[in-house]
């Protein structure tokens, strides 16, 4: 984990006090109103003794709820070792530890002359819940590692190695399914969109499983693009430029399931990752073939840089047949999604109204948002294909989040309750616990719901 060990630590009487100071606070020491401090959030104000050593640090949180103040001041502070001056509430503890352990994130596995940075160290808050925190902060970070890594290192058998390090460490069990061996087990539509990749990237569908038998089941679907050209419609350059996040899905998934296991929630859990590489060969899938499914539906290709949803028809009709009391399926789906909302907000679709509200509950109170878009029964019409059964690129472009949704719909039964989130899984600018580079989005709030309705 790239995240330092040390970073909390445990009682040290040597540590600095660093008292957590609300916007506006009227009781504030002379020296930090001189100085222009207000408390603003991720803000700091050393206090001098009378020997001129620092005695304690004035640390800003503003109004309270930015989730991500502690990283700012851990981001502010010098080496050193501190210490909170009063308790925080459990939540807000958990909280401080998570962005103070964020904060120490870094994705260093290339840099040849990479500094270890000298972060400052926090005293473990009271009160915070400890094996949540790092929980947490593992799983974050096992998603921000596998999205930061080149596809030269991160192709379908890398993240069936990450899916296996996940299961052996947790108790969980792994099957992969890979090359040929996709069409002798009827997993038609992953096979198509991978097979122009070379025999060592070959496509595989990997499937984790952990929890007793006769839990609830769970099910999460993440999309493994280990990196899209575009396939024969190659994408142009600029565009092809962050296509290592393609399987940003699938990175969702695993953070996912650790933070699960971790939890120990009584449910029976399956991971499906369709991980492939939509690459450029003789081998590729065309404009206007008509691929075979799992499920027995036809789909037309329009357009071979929608592979995406095409290896997630397989994995959700899999995951379907099972009839899951949740199933939630992760995936950097459409550019549409990030036209109409941006990077930083996924768009979720549902077709249960209590999963979904219970999703974007959580994702507000976590500062993890998700905003909810339609399947709008109006644009189905237009997925309907000429000569197959659904069409992967509707012409036009227009709702193309939404009909990339209502496509995926397409293999879930309508009694599962399913939820879809397409995020971007990446941010451009770097902020207090959130470096620029791959970003977990939605992770909390998915967590959370399940813990709600299962732990």
């Amino acid at each position: 984990m790239p995240i330092a060990d040390d970073i909390l630590v445990d009682a040290a009487p040597e540590a600095i006090r660093l008292r957590p100071v609300s916007a506006g606070a009227a009781d504030l020491p002379r020296f930090a109103q001189a100085t222009g401090f207000t408390g603003a959030s991720g803000t700091i104000c050393p206090l001098p003794d009378a020997d001129g050593a620092v005695s304690e640090v004035l640390a800003g949180v503003g109004d309270g709820t930015d989730r991500w103040a502690f990283a700012a001041i851990a981001d502010a502070l010098p080496a050193g070792t501190y210490a909170l001056s009063a308790p925080l509430e459990p939540d807000a503890a958990t909280d401080a530890a998570v962005a103070w352990l964020l904060a120490g994130y870094t994705f260093s596995r290339y840099r040849t002359t990479a500094e270890v940075p000298h972060r400052a160290r926090l005293v473990w808050p009271d009160g915070a819940r400890r094996d949540d925190a790092l929980s947490l902060a593992r799983a974050t970070a096992l998603l921000r590692d596998l999205v930061n890594t080149p596809a030269a290192d991160m192709g379908p058998a890398d993240v069936e190695a990450a899916a296996r390090a996940l299961a052996e460490s947790r108790g969980a069990t792994v099957e992969s399914i890979v090359g040929d061996a996709l069409l002798d087990r009827h997993f038609p539509a992953i096979h198509a969109v991978g097979r122009a990749a070379t025999a060592a990237r070959a496509p595989r569908l990997i499937d984790l499983r952990w929890g007793d038998h006769t839990a609830p089941r769970v099910t999460i679907v993440g999309k493994g693009v280990c990196f899209d050209s575009g396939g024969l419609d190659i994408k142009p350059a600029s565009a092809m430029k962050l296509m290592k996040k393609d399987m940003g899905g699938a990175a969702h998934a695993l953070g996912l399931a650790a933070l699960i296991m971790d939890a120990g929630l009584p449910v029976r859990l399956r991971v499906l990752i369709p991980a492939v590489e939509n690459a450029v060969s003789a081998e590729s899938f065309r404009p206007g073939d008509v691929l075979p499914t799992r499920k027995g539906l036809t789909i037309e290709v329009n357009n071979t840089d929608a592979e995406g949803r095409i290896i997630l028809a397989d994995a959700l009709a899999e995951a379907d047949s099972e009839s899951p009391a949740v199933l939630i399926d992760f995936a950097t789906l459409t550019g549409a999604a990030r036209v109409a909302l941006g990077p930083d907000l996924p768009a979720l679709f549902s077709n249960d109204d209590t999963l979904a509200e219970a999703l974007l509950a959580h994702g507000r109170r976590l500062d993890d948002p998700l905003w909810r878009l339609p399947l709008w029964p109006g644009y189905r019409s237009q997925i309907e294909g000429t000569v197959g059964d659904v069409d992967n690129a509707p012409e036009g472009g227009m709702a193309g989040a939404i009909t990339a949704a209502l496509f995926l719909e397409k293999f879930v039964s309508p009694t599962v309750p399913w939820a879809h989130i397409d995020c971007y899984a990446w941010a451009s600018r770097a902020r207090p616990g959130r470096p620029a580079g791959a970003a977990a989005q939605g992770l909390r709030a998915a967590f959370a719901m399940l813990r709600e309705r299962f732990g």
